[in-house]
């Protein structure tokens, strides 16, 4: 350890070249990784509503499909609208009423329920098929070639509408909830630290690593637009601990041997690589349990942050070490006073007060985990969204002028009689809340003879395999009533063809929510025995991950528990990752507290006093490190427009402040309360005496 720090101050001129030059690399690797902007396309690739979505492609040639509405266009320019859009690079085709028969011919010839799908008043439909899939970049060209060619009377709705958007409105706001973490980081780093030039030095060494992680993602091939957008905030709140250590670390070996900068900045590098390393395993430990997610949008973010650890504890040992020896005499001529004292007062009112927390702890777990449990939270898409986005107000018509909820895609075999199709249409006709079947079987025999379906419009709904039905229905995805709906209409399908399925953003969001409700018992179970080890192996004992745990999930219940308090729908992503990432990044404070009631145990010290002594040395360095999480996520929070970063940022900000609170009030009063019990149950405490009595 001691010969890696010396060869980093050795070699600090080198490493400082190296880490520029990576930069470039990094750049171009962050520029050409893609971002993928459906979540939807995370579900595990086995389940038949993405076998569905593959056959679909494969065998037809068709992704995406949008559905889009025009109003107080006569019938001949909406058929010459038809045509220009189907004219469209990566549109497959467009069907509406002139797809089937001639415009001169009337409309009243189209079955009941077939006009009315399409039709209300001045308002028609079109069904809109994509070449490419949801969320390719081909597919979102499209949309907004389409959306360019169309007045404002035009709507264009569906999946493919809302990832364009999301994409759009990603690709603005990125950029600022990166200045805006680094503005209040720098605002928090200026009060806290004692020279005004460290935190920008600090900014740039962990943006270096923030660079390096994002350029790195290109051998994942593409990442979520919620990493993208977490990943920078996220790193830079969990990362920032371990510059503000190493420069701590250098200040106490630089006063011991002021003659010597270079040697005290070799001691620091070895003293913090140590430390860092055992806090970055439980933030890196939170991050991997993410992983063993299903939904695979977990193993996207999981591997991303984890990775950005572990870039971000190099940096911290290489590249910081060289900068602030490069810097340190403009450094020294920005130094201040601390402005931030040391209080007393505070460890008295804790300690005095100690059995209080204990009793308040008590009161509120339960209701806390009741609330926590119980939150609302919501799987649609469209739902994270400002509402002023075309894709949702496209929705908003369709619903308005169609009374139209969400749309499936049944896929059954083309071999089926044509009398078991029809009696299978009926029956799924008459499930609440379908308003219409459309499929060739609508229309063959029912006024239309099969010779007038021109052959593009059959082979693109048919071919040896499989046959499309398209159902639209009054239900919007996600709730209970499209979801009953859902398995009424596969119990239908089964019953005539054991080989059909029904695939649809529906029955995709419905496998979603059976999914993250499996995930989200599997993730926190993952991380809280991963945190439970370490904290066991760390300290030797069988009792302080029980008490550590059991205090930042408490703190953990509080956070997740104020939205059931005040009626607040959360993004369903919410519940599992803000859990397992508040635990991982915040035991920390927990660990450090700890670690110096052990050492003060083992050193002689009565379990007041080492409790005391522990709180106290640890207060400042607990909220320093709280309010940098809370300044690089409170922020973006606050500004973003896509709700599920706002919420998450949200959630993390408010996360950190709380368990800083139960750390700083909770622990210490567990600490002096089971101080036998971990006595007896911790071999790193073997040299401390049992403490009946409070010193």
């Amino acid at each position: 350890m001691k010969n890696f720090g010396k060869g980093v101050v050795k070699c600090r001129f080198l490493i400082l070249i190296l880490a520029i030059l990576l930069l470039i690399p990094s750049a171009i690797g962050y520029v050409k990784t893609r971002v993928n902007y459906d979540i939807l396309t995370y579900l595990p690739s086995e389940i038949d509503t993405m076998v569905g979505q593959d056959i679909l492609k494969e065998e037809f040639g068709t992704g995406a499909y949008s559905m889009f509405v025009c109003e107080g266009l006569k019938e001949k320019e909406v058929s010459e609208l038809r045509e220009k859009i189907e004219d469209v690079e990566y549109v497959k085709s467009v069907i509406w009423y002139d797809s089937i028969l001639d415009i001169s011919i009337p409309m009243d010839m189209l079955p009941d329920e077939v006009y009315d799908a399409f039709n209300n008043g001045d308002a028609t439909m079109m069904f809109v098929l994509f070449e490419t899939g949801t969320s390719e970049d081909e597919t979102m060209d499209a949309i907004r070639e389409i959306r360019a060619l169309c007045s404002e009377q035009c709507y264009l709705g569906g999946m493919s509408g809302i990832v364009t958007d999301t994409k759009d409105l990603s690709d603005v706001e990125v950029p600022i909830y990166v200045v805006i973490a680094v503005i209040l980081a720098l605002i928090v780093l200026a009060v806290t630290m004692d020279s005004l030039l460290i935190p920008v030095i600090f900014l740039i060494g962990i943006g270096m690593a923030i660079v390096y992680n994002l350029g790195s993602n290109i051998f994942m091939g593409q990442i979520s637009y919620v990493t993208k957008a977490l990943t920078a905030v996220l790193q830079l709140g969990v990362t920032m601990d371990y510059s503000i250590f190493l420069w701590h670390s250098f200040k106490e070996k630089y006063a011991e041997m002021p003659e010597d900068r270079n040697g005290a900045m070799a001691e620091a590098i070895t003293a913090t690589l140590k430390s860092v390393v055992g806090s970055s395993v439980t933030t890196v430990a939170g991050f991997i349990a993410l992983c063993f997610m299903s939904f695979t949008l977990g193993l996207d973010l999981g591997i991303v942050m984890a990775k950005g650890v572990v870039i971000g504890v190099i940096c911290c040992v290489t590249v910081l070490p060289s900068m602030i020896l490069l810097c340190y005499p403009a450094i020294q001529k920005t130094t201040h006073r601390d402005w931030i004292p040391e209080v007393p007062a505070f460890t008295d009112f804790v300690m005095k007060f100690r059995k209080v927390f204990v009793v308040l702890l008590i009161l509120l777990i339960i209701p806390a985990y009741y609330a926590e449990t119980h939150i609302n939270v919501y799987y649609k898409m469209d739902t994270s969204l400002p509402d002023y986005l075309p894709s949702i107000t496209a929705n908003a018509k369709l619903e308005e002028d169609f009374d139209m909820g969400a749309v499936h895609i049944a896929m059954i075999d083309s071999s089926l009689s044509h009398k078991t199709k029809s009696q299978m249409i009926e029956e799924i006709q008459d499930v609440d809340g379908v308003s219409a079947v459309i499929a060739l079987e609508s229309f063959i025999g029912a006024g239309v003879p099969d010779w007038m379906i021109p052959d593009s419009l059959t082979e693109s709904v048919k071919n040896e395999n499989w046959e499309l039905m398209l159902i639209t229905n009054q239900y919007a995805v996600a709730t209970d009533e499209v979801n009953a709906q859902i398995e009424d209409i596969q119990d239908i399908l089964a019953a005539y063809d054991s080989k059909a399925m029904l695939i649809g953003e529906a029955p995709c969001t419905k496998d979603l929510i059976d999914i993250t409700d499996h995930d989200f018992k599997v993730v926190s179970a993952v991380s809280i025995l991963a945190v439970f080890a370490i904290i066991f192996f760390v300290f030797q004992s069988i009792s302080l991950p029980f008490i550590l745990i059991l205090v930042i999930e408490f703190a953990i219940f509080l956070n997740l528990g104020i939205p059931y308090l005040t009626g607040t729908t959360l993004p369903f992503i919410a519940s599992i990752v803000i859990g397992t990432i508040q635990l991982g990044a915040t035991v920390d404070y927990a660990i450090l507290m700890t670690s110096r009631y052990e050492l003060e145990r083992c050193h002689g010290a009565g379990r007041k006093e080492a409790v005391y002594t522990a709180h106290r040395a640890s207060v400042k360095s607990v909220i320093v490190s709280a309010l940098s999480f809370f300044a690089a996520t409170f922020g973006v929070g606050l500004y973003s427009g896509i709700d599920m970063i706002s919420s998450l940022c949200i959630l993390m900000a408010r996360g950190a402040l709380i368990s800083m609170c139960t750390v700083l009030l909770v622990l210490p009063a567990m600490l002096m309360l089971f101080d036998p019990l971990i006595v007896r149950t911790s071999l790193n405490f073997r040299r401390a005496k049992v403490d009946p009595k409070l010193k």
